[in-house]
């Protein structure tokens, strides 16, 4: 008895610092954002007195954020039905029995292993109209082709969101790709027995058993998405305009180049509750999901 306080005594004195130091990190820096979203810092302007729920009021009521929010949910929403349905077809053809299959998978995995910074900067280069590789590209079957993809709004739009379908996309499809390697190869010759071609046997078979796995591995990849922010920091800065602000890129604007701390404060909270709903989302459809 006597020896199992000891090493339990040791076992907490061992513990003890790492905790320290984590909650130093993590729980000082959450608590402290709450407080400090209760008032209106302005750095530059010494300003810096009790609002209570004024930050979050205004929130609602700025045109940045409300234009941060909108192509947010543009680019969740569209990045998302491209992870699932590419994400899928991708796996499917992972999945298929060829030579170079394993030669495939590690290539297809490259781009998710790439830093997103570096992605986004090439990929700034890669749309620019006068030297750009789309451009030179397409101006081979038409010469005349001018498209500056970072100058209209909507084209930079969908080139921030094809980036980051490009860079995660494989990351979700090795994912997908799992779940499929657990469907027993006996259910497929039972259905092929039955007259069920390929088709058939995908939305009777294969959809259904990894439509559960698909869901969870949705709600995990929607809250990275409602958190990205190094795609636009590194190839848009937010332009045309505001067009392609994303919350946590208006969040950083807020705080770092407008030093208006406690209303960023205000912003960084109201996401923290956004993803404290979707974690427990997550984890409630995790323990419904059969493995």
């Amino acid at each position: 008895m006597y020896a199992n306080k000891r090493y339990l005594t040791i076992a907490w004195f061992l513990v003890i610092p790492a905790l320290l130091i984590r909650a130093f990190t993590t729980v000082y820096p959450i608590v402290e954002t709450f407080r400090i979203s209760f008032f209106d810092i302005k750095i530059l302007r010494g300003i810096n007195q009790f609002v209570g729920l004024q930050n979050y009021v205004n929130i609602f009521h700025d045109p940045k954020v409300i234009e941060a929010i909108g192509f947010t949910a543009i680019f969740v929403i569209g990045s998302m039905i491209g992870h699932v349905v590419l994400g899928v077809i991708l796996a499917l053809i992972l999945n298929m029995k060829f030579a170079g299959q394993k030669i495939l998978r590690t290539i297809v995995l490259l781009p998710w292993a790439l830093p997103m910074v570096v992605v986004a900067i090439a990929s700034k280069w890669a749309v620019n109209n006068d030297y750009g590789l789309i451009n030179d590209f397409v101006r081979w079957f038409n010469p005349s082709f001018h498209m500056d993809w970072l100058i209209n709004t909507f084209t930079a739009r969908t080139a921030v969101i094809a980036v980051d379908l490009w860079k995660d996309l494989p990351f979700f499809a090795i994912l997908v790709l799992a779940s499929l390697q657990f469907i027993s190869s006996d259910v497929y010759e039972a259905a092929s027995i039955d007259g069920a071609g390929s088709l058939r046997s995908f939305f009777k078979i294969t959809l259904p058993l990894i439509s559960r796995n698909i869901f969870v591995l949705s709600i995990f990849f929607t809250m990275w998405r409602i958190t990205s922010f190094d795609v636009v920091y590194a190839m848009t800065a937010g332009g045309p305009g505001n067009s392609t602000d994303l919350i946590a890129y208006r969040i950083t604007t807020e705080a770092f180049t407008n030093l208006n701390t406690g209303y960023s404060a205000a912003m960084a909270v109201t996401l923290f509750f956004v993803m404290a709903i979707l974690s427990g989302l997550s984890l409630y459809a995790s323990k419904k999901v059969d493995y």
